[in-house]
């Protein structure tokens, strides 16, 4: 009998596997639920960016797979994984589409706050945007801003793609960050290098908090769009309040990217426990709250609006989000 504990907020594995796989057992818990005791008989784990997977969870457990149904994985001690053979996997590509429409909400009411948003005005305005990660929100994200007439500047070293981020930071007037949060990208927009920026230039980080030095863009002056932060979700209001636009690290939270993350992970199981392929294509949402997702124009202002009210709200409001 193969035993799976989960993160209860991530939707669709409940009715699947109870639906099509009747000899597992589930145990849907709250994030803070998942500590050692929770998962010391479990086989599989399946987690958010909320819960961290180290040895102080895992140490003597029969866990013998870890999913976190995110893009990012640095919750994950993924070295101490592989040493206790325990097989890991993330959901890479998953909400791609999803944080993509964020950016452009983003981008559309900041410059429409300006007054300066219309196709014709961004070809017009010659203004750049510098994509940094290419990977695959990037690249989505890239398109989309070639579409609205932006020139674009990427930078992705890995890949041997673009630019430096000297040119991104001389050159750009919307600079965004798609880069997994590790040694070498804490902190990556630095004060070093918002000082290099335009003092206009408008930084966006829906990737990691922590790629972002939230204390050098208090300082620098520049106008800023955050989703995810430093300390979540114990979050600065200094930074909440000074941001053009705040949300609770839900860029990504779409019907589809949910149904993507849990499709992988499910497939992943299967395969590591010969189990029956189960197809999430026909699944149907429905909102546990019963709330309708709020998409239409300026949805990420009325977003703002909620948590610069309350920023002690942000796990509260993060879990009551409906999906779009």
């Amino acid at each position: 009998m193969v035993k799976i504990v989960f993160d209860r907020h991530i939707p669709f594995l409940s009715d699947a596997i109870q639906t099509h796989w009747q000899e597992i057992t589930i145990c849907p818990m709250e994030p803070e639920q998942i500590d050692a005791s929770a998962v010391r008989d479990a086989d599989v784990l399946i987690v958010r960016t909320r819960t961290k997977v180290n040895g102080a969870l895992l140490e003597g457990a029969s866990v013998k797979m870890v999913c976190t149904a995110t893009i990012g994985y640095d919750h994950i001690d993924t070295a101490w994984c592989e040493t206790h053979g325990i097989r890991w996997l993330s959901c890479p590509g998953c909400n791609a589409q999803a944080v993509c429409d964020y950016i452009e909400e983003a981008i559309e009411e900041y410059l429409t706050a300006k007054r300066s948003y219309s196709k014709a005005a961004l070809q017009q305005s010659g203004l750049y945007m510098g994509v940094v990660g290419v990977g695959h929100v990037g690249s989505l994200v890239a398109k989309m801003a070639e579409r609205k007439g932006m020139k674009v500047l990427l930078n992705d070293p890995p890949k041997g793609i673009g630019v430096s981020l000297d040119e991104i930071a001389k050159n750009c007037d919307i600079i965004t960050f798609h880069v997994p949060l590790d040694n070498s990208t804490h902190h990556l927009c630095d004060e070093a290098f918002l000082k290099k920026c335009k003092p206009s230039a408008l930084i966006i980080n829906a990737a990691r908090g922590g790629v972002v030095d939230e204390q050098a863009l208090l300082r620098s002056g520049h106008p800023f769009i955050l989703d995810t932060w430093e300390n979540e979700p114990h979050i600065n209001p200094a930074v909440v309040n000074r941001a053009f636009r705040a949300s609770m690290h839900i860029a990504g939270y779409s019907v589809e990217g949910k149904r993507n993350a849990s499709q992988m992970c499910l497939n992943a199981i299967a395969e590591t426990f010969s189990l029956p392929r189960i197809d999430l294509s026909e699944c149907r949402y429905i909102d546990p709250s019963g709330k309708q997702a709020d998409s239409s124009p300026g949805w990420l202002s009325r977003i703002s609006e909620a948590l610069k009210a309350d920023p002690a709200s942000f796990e509260t409001l993060r879990k009551n989000y409906p999906l779009r």
